[in-house]
């Protein structure tokens, strides 16, 4: 791959916020986890375990997760960030702005952004959902190396025309993962990625981000 090819996979791929019912074949799943698999990880450890529901059990899944978002307590295992502010702040209210004029969702209506919010916990309908952990004994290497592997995994997924949006929201009720998928206390969880076919007529999906220029986020020494 060049370049310039590389650079239009990054422009394409976006997060996606609707998806299509149709399942994604097994061996294309198979396949963006094996090329995600090829990312560098400190020590070679390669801390990522995946867990990765297909058909009814993601709309299983989703059902628990949706009535855990409405009566349970949010209780992340990686610490959320304790704040947002100049540039930061900027893009984050930039993104979601973008993302509720989109739906429609007007300022001030806060009904309108919290119905959409919580379409994080139904996936925003896809078809697939991947859990993403590490140790814990790694600490944040091994969560800095789980970055890494989904950023991988939503590349390849693009590269094969499958859509993702990977969700902090969902890693916020750890907790639960743990009791519903049997994951090991000792395991951090980190992410979840959906993923599936996009929805190109949905609204949700019609707006994309801008970046930082390159002399934005670089401090030149030389």
């Amino acid at each position: 791959m060049t370049l310039t090819e590389l650079e239009a996979l990054l422009s394409a791929r976006h997060s996606c916020r609707a998806f299509r019912a149709d399942p994604v074949p097994r061996a294309d799943i198979e396949r963006i986890v094996a090329a995600a698999c090829r990312v560098p990880s400190w020590c070679n450890a390669q801390p990522w375990q995946v867990t990765l529901t297909s058909g009814a059990e993601t709309d299983a899944f989703r059902t628990a997760l949706m009535n855990e978002a409405m009566t349970g307590k949010p209780g992340p295992d990686l610490a959320f960030p304790s704040g947002y502010s100049g540039v930061y702040q900027d893009r984050r209210r930039t993104c979601g702005w973008a993302l509720y004029e989109a739906v429609g969702v007007e300022k001030g209506d806060r009904a309108g952004s919290a119905e959409q919010m919580m379409k994080n916990f139904s996936l925003f309908d896809a078809p697939h959902c991947a859990i993403i952990s590490s140790p814990a004994e790694l600490g944040g290497y091994g969560a800095m190396d789980c970055g890494g592997f989904v950023a991988a995994f939503t590349l390849a997924a693009q590269a094969l025309g499958v859509a993702t949006i990977p969700q902090a929201a969902v890693a916020s009720y750890a907790p639960f993962l743990h009791r519903y998928f049997d994951i090991p206390e000792d395991r951090l969880i980190l992410c979840a990625i959906s993923f599936g076919y996009a929805d190109t007529e949905h609204p949700a999906n019609s707006f994309r981000t801008e970046r930082a220029a390159v002399d934005e986020i670089v401090d030149w020494r030389g």
